[in-house]
């Protein structure tokens, strides 16, 4: 049976409450990390993107894991143990946000809660870095996110109506700091994953000004069907790029029919 998703709760990035069509408790991704180092792209760890049901403020809610991780080749040049914690309602409203990064001898605790009162949104964010605690706060008339609530919420993009180059703006909370950031449409292509499967993909791309110059900050390749399943992501580091690419899943939704044969 189809299914019906309103295009403007979809594509409207005020939308306060959101459907979600794309997945369910016990999702579970498996990824190959791969990072840059002088034009030359090398196999350098892993990452798992997992999600579970739980109970949160008394009500019912998602909790989403993201774990990267080095090899022992890639700890020589940059180590990478971050551990991202984002829990959403089930209208994938964000509720928290933790990431715990060590990334180079850099330690990094960044924590944000989101609370909504009358339509008002408010985000509190906390960050511990290397024993130093900083704090800042930060209000908005539509939901709040994060870098890993973010996935979610694209996950839950309605495509029919979208054009390519259509910007859509969400405002993104920190450890430090909260700024509307930009996610721009970039159309659809072929993207093969770490399995040997290639998959047809939407391709979206958050990005955040910088001294008056736009800058990446993710890429999604999501599955081009109703799973909009995370193929590949393509992250800006403090060291470079990385990229992950999908190795294997466990417990979709729905069937995949963008697989290309």
């Amino acid at each position: 049976m189809a299914i019906f998703i309103p295009l403007t709760a979809q594509t409207d990035s005020s939308s306060c409450e959101v459907n979600n069509y794309a997945f369910k408790a016990g999702e579970h991704i498996t990824f190959d990390l791969y990072f840059n180092w002088k034009f030359i792209w090398k196999k350098a760890g892993t990452a798992s993107l997992s999600t579970r049901s739980m109970t949160y403020r008394s009500q019912p809610a998602y909790m989403v894991n993201l774990l990267a991780t080095s090899n022992g080749l890639a700890d020589k040049f940059f180590q990478m143990r971050d551990t991202l914690t984002s829990i959403v309602s089930t209208t994938l409203q964000p509720l928290y946000y933790r990431k715990a990064a060590d990334e180079g001898g850099k330690f990094t605790i960044d924590e944000v809660r989101y609370t909504e009162r009358g339509g008002k949104y408010a985000a509190k964010m906390k960050r511990v870095k290397n024993g130093k605690t900083s704090y800042a706060s930060g209000s908005e008339s539509k939901p709040i996110y994060d870098m890993l609530s973010i996935i979610s919420r694209v996950r839950s993009i309605n495509p029919s109506g979208l054009k390519e180059g259509q910007r859509l703006i969400y405002p993104i909370a920190s450890g430090k700091h909260l700024d509307n950031e930009t996610l721009i449409f970039k159309g659809r292509q072929r993207v093969k994953a770490e399995n040997g499967t290639t998959y047809r993909c939407m391709k979206f791309t958050l990005v955040e000004r910088q001294d008056n110059k736009q800058k990446d900050i993710i890429t999604f390749y999501i599955t081009d069907d109703l799973n909009h399943l995370p193929i590949r992501l393509d992250l800006a580091l403090n060291f470079g790029t990385a990229k992950a690419y999908m190795r294997s899943v466990e417990n979709v939704r729905h069937p995949f029919t963008s697989i290309v044969k």
